[in-house]
């Protein structure tokens, strides 16, 4: 839904923040023709993405080094409940989006994958600063239009390894590795997550 989103506009410029290993900026790339520029605040995510031909650079969504109105759309999937200062991030972002530019934010909800994060009880608790609950709000603050697209679904962990492996690479919980509870065969967690769609006046 994240890509749709984006193509849905067909934007010259796009921006992503937090990308990760790159493969959603070497798709938009590929598929939308499009000019794309990826930022991510770690130097090996940004060599992976480099390696995929798409322009990367170091940097912080809090602080973008680049010009008012300098992108048809940006992108930030899965990393803004990462950011310090998320009004902060929230506003560099429409700063860089031209006049009815386009903004795809993915997130989670709080009760996201609760089959799994309710086997650590009241230990994997954590309060996120961009979630599905509390973004639209947030984004009001920012955006002349925002819409909500929700993603429900399910998420299936083979075995133990499998779930033990997805809590430790978890930015929010990885502390938690180890620490799961045994279970014999398949997990099938409920998925909570939605894109939101926000434009610039």
């Amino acid at each position: 839904m994240t890509f749709e989103a984006v193509a849905e506009v067909a934007p010259a410029r796009v921006l992503e923040v937090g990308c990760g290993r790159g493969e959603l900026a070497e798709r938009m790339q590929k598929e939308l023709a499009a000019e794309v520029v990826a930022v991510d605040q770690s130097e090996r995510m940004v060599e992976l993405t480099r390696a995929r031909a798409v322009e990367t650079m170091v940097g912080d969504v809090q602080e973008l080094p680049f010009e008012d109105g300098s992108f048809d759309c940006a992108v930030a999937a899965w990393m803004l409940y990462h950011v310090p200062d998320v009004d902060r991030g929230l506003a560099e972002l429409a700063r860089v989006l031209r006049r009815g530019g386009r903004l795809v934010a993915t997130t989670n909800g709080e009760r996201n994958l609760p089959e799994l994060w309710d086997m650590f009880g009241s230990k994997s608790w954590r309060q996120h600063g961009f979630n599905v609950e509390g973004a639209e709000a947030q984004l009001r603050a920012r955006f002349a239009t925002v819409e909500r697209r929700d993603a429900s679904g399910t998420i299936t962990f083979e075995n133990w390894d499998a779930a033990n492996a997805y809590v430790a690479n978890s930015v929010t919980r990885r502390d938690l590795a180890g620490k799961l509870p045994r279970f014999d065969g398949p997990l099938v967690c409920s998925r909570l997550s939605a894109v939101f769609v926000a434009e610039t006046a």
